[in-house]
């Protein structure tokens, strides 16, 4: 559907790649949605003033792409949105849980990871708790959050215990806030940007995640091995997680939450394929909740975080950057000709 003026826009250009190359996002094994959120970053970087970054492949080969910044810009910070963020991010580095896997050069470097999508949309959480109680309401309705306790990056209740799921999964965000009777809960949050659902996983899940999907009661079919391969094994282990720290005693409640954007079908597929293999919840059970990074901006706007609202929608959901890149393509190179409006005089017909 070609988009309407002051109208959403609810499908994603197929993207010539004379614009591609041009902006140096031509990547062959892109999704529809990849390759608009990679012009849209390569966009974002001009409009910053930003050098372009250098891929070296396996060969040894080195080429620009459009999407990554120079590891001098990284340095700098300058691929979050602001000085702030960066800082938390530097510190997080920094003090990270033993055995998490934070990535430098995708952190710092890589416009179109999900990895430092999760600090420009969280970090500044960690500093107004008021302003994070307020998202977190919007997003996750009737929960009952009096107060934001934590906010964690990169984090497991416990990495390779065997009393949670005894490997090193854990959640790209994590906020520990206290309810209205002083008890504690945790929201779980994965992040994607651009992913599929079919990004490296575990060749084999250990035995405890079986022992898990049985005595939590959260699957239809906990055998099903569908939950154990891509694009649905790390929604099943993380939500696992979620539930086992419950289940240990460590929260009175938890919810799971995906953060992805509305137009990243895959990944919404995904989501629903999962949300079809759940029962319907009981008590002490951990609910899994997709949330549009959409509504999750709104939310911020509408909890009086407006700047940080559109400096997000700018840098991730601006889909009208992608639209005017396209269309500006399309009429330089369409070609001009002159109709012919005479009209094409016919025989008269003969008399019978």
């Amino acid at each position: 559907m070609i988009p309407v003026d002051d109208q959403p826009i609810a499908q994603l250009p197929i993207i010539p790649p004379a614009v591609l190359s041009k902006h140096r996002v031509l990547e062959e094994f892109d999704t529809r949605f990849r390759s608009c959120a990679r012009l849209l970053q390569s966009l974002w970087r001009g409009r910053q003033g930003l050098p372009i970054g250098t891929f070296v492949g396996k060969s040894g080969r080195k080429r620009t792409i459009g999407s990554l910044i120079s590891t001098a810009a990284g340095n700098e910070g300058r691929n979050f949105l602001t000085p702030e963020i960066a800082e938390v991010a530097r510190l997080e580095t920094a003090y990270q849980e033993p055995g998490a896997l934070i990535d430098r050069t995708r952190l710092f470097c890589n416009l179109l990871s999900s990895m430092p999508l999760a600090f420009n949309a969280f970090a500044i959480l960690r500093r107004d708790r008021d302003l994070a109680a307020r998202v977190l309401r919007a997003i996750i309705p009737g929960i009952d959050l009096r107060a934001v306790q934590d906010v964690l990056f990169e984090h497991s209740p416990g990495r390779q215990d065997p009393s949670l799921t005894g490997d090193r999964s854990a959640f790209d965000v994590a906020f520990v806030y206290e309810r209205s009777d002083g008890a504690r809960g945790l929201i779980a949050i994965e992040v994607k940007y651009t992913e599929t659902g079919a990004e490296p996983a575990p060749p084999e899940l250990n035995p405890r995640y079986t022992d898990l999907a049985h005595s939590s009661g959260l699957f239809k079919e906990p055998d099903n091995a569908a939950l154990r391969v891509n694009p649905l094994q790390q929604f099943f282990r993380e939500h696992l997680l979620a539930q086992a720290a419950v289940m240990r005693g460590d929260y009175a409640e938890a919810t799971f939450v995906l953060i992805a954007p509305r137009l990243n079908h895959l990944v919404q597929n995904s989501a629903s394929l999962y949300a079809a293999f759940l029962n319907p919840l009981v008590v002490g059970q951990v609910p899994f909740v997709n949330v549009h990074l959409e509504q999750l901006v709104d939310a911020y706007g509408w909890a009086g975080a407006h700047d940080h609202a559109l400096a997000l929608h700018e840098r991730y959901l601006d889909w009208g950057k992608v639209d005017e890149a396209v269309r500006a393509a399309v009429k330089a190179k369409a070609p001009t000709w002159t109709p012919n409006t005479k009209p094409t005089r016919t025989a008269k017909p003969k008399a019978a």
